[in-house]
């Protein structure tokens, strides 16, 4: 381990500051309270603190009570700041969602998802679709700051691009979260057509912190934590959010920390320590959910925390069927404790990417007007899977 200059003085956001300015970004069905554990305790090993966002819920799905949506709000004891990020395209929902969170659940920050390319989402004018439609998103803003601000809590908004590179919304985006009292703003440097492919632009995101002067956290194609340095430096950005990089790597937390801090630290472990982290999540899992489910749930996780390793096809195709604790580690005792960290991994993308879309799947006439005042789509009460 190498000691150098801390690189950043972290990040605060209205009364919340952390030392390491790194979020975990929200993922449908990973950033459970277990795997939020995983990631926290990583990151405390180094001295670290940062914010680590459960799963998006719906603002509908919260105020009438969804029970998905409640189950879905569970903390673990280790988490000091309590991070939810909240879809909605109804400024009165989002707003009494963010009253909810705030009043009920001991939230101390609230993000909102204007970001999500699913077609599911963007076919009803939301995620990365609502900016383009600039006075309904400045009223949900509003809506939300107002109601965190009773609160003490900050509100933040994530968002990409744009719909596609002939409806860029980056800029207005980030002016009007300024005008909204937003806390801060993220972007994912791509468009709703690119989903998760290609290559993130990194180019807008220091566009934006010029354009701005609330903090600008940026996205896309963080795989180790240099790649985090080299964002914070290139784009001039207050801090970074990890997605995609972290998935089967609960360790990144543990190098990002080292990093901001002005430590170097490469987190290579063995197939060993990898089965036992294994081992941890999936009691983690089922310590939240049940052994049934919380296993099932591990299933998805397999192939990342396997990613390079030698490991047969027939052992990765029962682990990604187990069903109990006792068969998990039947299953990893047979995985080999010595076999080193595959380094030719570093580097590379994780989880999903896919090709680009043909096109952005919108409401009726949603590119004829660029303003949308008072406009307000349908909310879903329904959990959003994958976005």
């Amino acid at each position: 381990m190498t000691e150098h200059a801390p690189t950043h003085p972290g990040l605060t956001l209205g009364p919340v500051s952390v030392a390491t300015p790194v979020a975990l970004a929200p993922m449908a069905g990973i950033t459970n309270a277990a795997y939020r554990r995983l990631c926290l305790e990583q990151m405390h090993a180094q001295g670290g603190t940062g914010l680590f966002v459960c799963e998006m819920i719906t603002s509908r799905g919260l105020v009438e009570g969804d029970a998905t949506t409640k189950q879905m709000l569970v903390f673990d004891e280790l988490e000091d700041v309590r991070s939810v990020q909240l879809y909605g395209t109804d400024p009165a929902y989002v707003g009494k969602a963010t009253e909810i969170l705030c009043s009920e659940y001991g939230v101390a920050h609230v993000d909102l998802n204007f970001g999500c390319p699913v077609p599911k989402v963007t076919r009803k004018g939301g995620g990365a679709a609502l900016p383009w439609k600039r006075n309904l998103l400045g009223e949900i803003l509003r809506a939300a700051v107002s109601a965190g601000e009773r609160h003490g809590v900050p509100v933040t908004m994530k968002t990409r691009l744009g719909i596609d590179a002939d409806h860029l919304t980056y800029l207005d985006a980030g002016r009007i979260a300024e005008e909204s009292g937003a806390a801060a703003i993220a972007l994912h440097g791509r468009t709703a057509l690119q989903g998760y492919s290609g290559t993130a632009a990194w180019e807008p995101i220091g566009e934006l912190v010029e354009h701005v002067s609330i903090p600008v956290l940026g996205n896309g194609d963080i795989w180790e934590a240099e790649d985090a340095l080299r964002m914070v430096a290139e784009t001039g950005a207050a801090g970074v959010v990890v997605g995609r990089g972290c998935l089967g790597r609960p360790w990144l937390f543990r190098d990002l920390a080292a990093a901001f801090a002005g430590r170097t630290v490469a987190t290579l472990p063995t197939l060993g320590e990898v089965s036992t982290m294994m081992g941890r999540h999936a009691e983690l899992l089922s310590r939240d959910m049940g052994e049934e489910r919380g296993c099932k749930e591990f299933r998805k996780h397999v192939s990342w925390y396997l990613k390079g390793f030698s490991a047969g096809g027939e052992l990765r195709h029962a682990l990604a069927l187990v069903s109990s604790l006792a068969e998990l580690d039947t299953l990893l005792a047979a995985l080999d404790p010595a076999e080193p960290f595959p380094t030719s991994v570093l580097g590379a993308p994780r989880g999903r990417q896919g090709s680009e879309r043909k096109r952005v799947v919108l409401p009726d006439g949603w590119l004829d007007d660029a303003d949308g005042s008072g406009l307000v789509m349908q909310e879903d009460t329904a959990e959003i899977s994958g976005g």
